[in-house]
């Protein structure tokens, strides 16, 4: 498949791609299914997300509104947008779909996409999933770990553990989650922020307040992460780019730079 992939006549080293998804998809408004497919596919494009693309005749037309909102892509021509009215729940401008795709774009004109944050769930068969489309080619592995991890904040030892799990997924720094045991608990205070990953579930977080500075949503942890990600579960991350250090046996971590502020970790 990769190795069909073209680029773009009029803008060389660009490409847009589909691949088929296998799995049962279903999209909802409100409790309302707006979209329920098997036959979808997912759409790649240089220097975005994947984006799941749905059969028309597998999304409820009788929900949709043609809206007066056109926008238009270079690499995949104009889109004609949609909005929803489930006669319960109206979403203006929500979904979309290329009629006319340009030359060089996969056929796309009979599928339509929703837009993610806008619909009120998403399924892969019956899981619900977040922020945007899972990416068959980033991996999360999970390893436990005996090597010692400590953790400085404001000069402080704030975790020592040799009971960690090191998380790896593709494209992003390696995390350790330790178990709380192993912290500082007394500096930590409950927060009511919460983050989804697409890959991981639904993440909690931690205030860490030491003698020097309170310091927002610096621990987090995922209560019930995915099946992916279960070796996580109740373990606890340390915002690496903003405690002072990360030892590992006795060595400095050194710090990436990361989209963390997005909420993905």
């Amino acid at each position: 498949m990769l190795d069909t992939i073209e680029q773009y006549e009029f803008e060389p080293g660009y490409v847009a791609f589909t691949m088929p998804s296998l799995k049962r998809l279903r999209v909802q408004v409100g409790s309302m299914t707006v979209a329920d497919t098997t036959r979808a596919l997912v759409l790649y494009e240089s220097d975005h997300l994947p984006v799941y693309y749905f059969p028309i005749e597998d999304v409820r037309e009788e929900f949709l509104l043609p809206s007066k909102t056109t926008t238009e892509d270079p690499y995949k021509g104009i889109a004609t947008h949609y909005s929803l009215n489930t006669g319960i729940t109206l979403v203006e401008d929500g979904a979309w779909r290329y009629l006319d795709p340009v030359k060089g774009c996969p056929p796309i004109s009979g599928y339509m996409s929703f837009v993610w944050g806008k619909m009120g769930h998403w399924f892969e068969e019956d899981e619900e999933i977040f922020v945007h489309a899972r990416d068959p080619f980033r991996r999360v592995d999970c390893l436990p770990s005996s090597r010692r991890v400590q953790v400085i904040l404001d000069g402080e030892q704030v975790a020592d553990s040799r009971r960690g799990v090191f998380l790896f997924e593709t494209g992003h720094p390696v995390r350790h989650y330790l178990p709380i045991s192993d912290t500082r608990l007394d500096m930590f205070a409950p927060s009511r922020y919460i983050s989804r990953c697409p890959y991981k579930g639904i993440s909690n977080y931690y205030h860490v307040t030491t003698p020097k500075k309170r310091h927002e949503n610096m621990v987090w942890y995922y209560p019930e992460p995915v099946h992916e990600a279960e070796r996580i579960k109740g373990l606890v991350c340390f915002h690496h780019e903003l405690v002072d250090k990360i030892l590992v046996d006795g060595v400095e971590i050194s710090k990436e730079a990361t989209a963390a502020s997005d909420g993905y970790f």
